[in-house]
């Protein structure tokens, strides 16, 4: 298939964790990214975006909440790096269902298990967001609320530099 993935993740019922699903949805619903790239909204279903990954993909930009001691609501760009996914792998080759949880999102994990299933892509791009608030609540706090229009163009960014970058995608 080629192309890239713009995958919304988190958990919409912990508050500024439901940032990445918040950013996702409103991509999709405002259209127009270039041709060959797809958005989504998966949630906490990293199973499910590990098989949709399998059709092909060669890059994956995830968007989420990323805590890393910045003020609420700043926003990061981080390529990810594969050191932990072979290890991680092999856990979950070795049986490591804990891995894999139904209830979370470890993009980690996540890659690990698109490797045991025979699939990978070229580049992983994160689109953060540093939360404020991830208590049993549904809504983004506001400082998170303010900082999805600017997630949406870093994401446009991201994307259009990935084609810019003569990478397939």
């Amino acid at each position: 298939m080629g192309g890239t993935l713009v995958a919304g993740v988190g958990n919409i019922f912990l508050g500024d964790d439901g940032f990445g699903v918040e950013v996702a949805t409103r991509l999709a619903a405002r259209g127009g990214l270039p041709e060959g790239v797809r958005v989504a909204d998966f949630g906490i279903r990293a199973v499910h975006l590990a098989y949709e990954l399998l059709d092909g993909y060669d890059n994956l930009v995830l968007i989420d909440a990323l805590p890393r001691g910045g003020e609420p609501g700043s926003l990061y760009v981080l390529e990810a790096e594969g050191s932990d996914t072979d290890r991680l792998a092999e856990q979950v080759r070795g049986g490591d269902t804990a891995l894999v949880d139904a209830h979370g999102f470890a993009p980690d994990s996540m890659l690990a298990l698109l490797d045991v299933l025979g699939g990978g892509v070229r580049r992983v791009v994160v689109v953060g967001c540093e939360p404020a608030d991830t208590s049993d609540r549904m809504g983004l706090s506001p400082p998170v609320a303010a900082a999805v229009d600017g997630a949406m163009a870093l994401v446009d960014e991201v994307v259009q530099g990935l084609l810019q970058s003569g990478e397939p995608g």
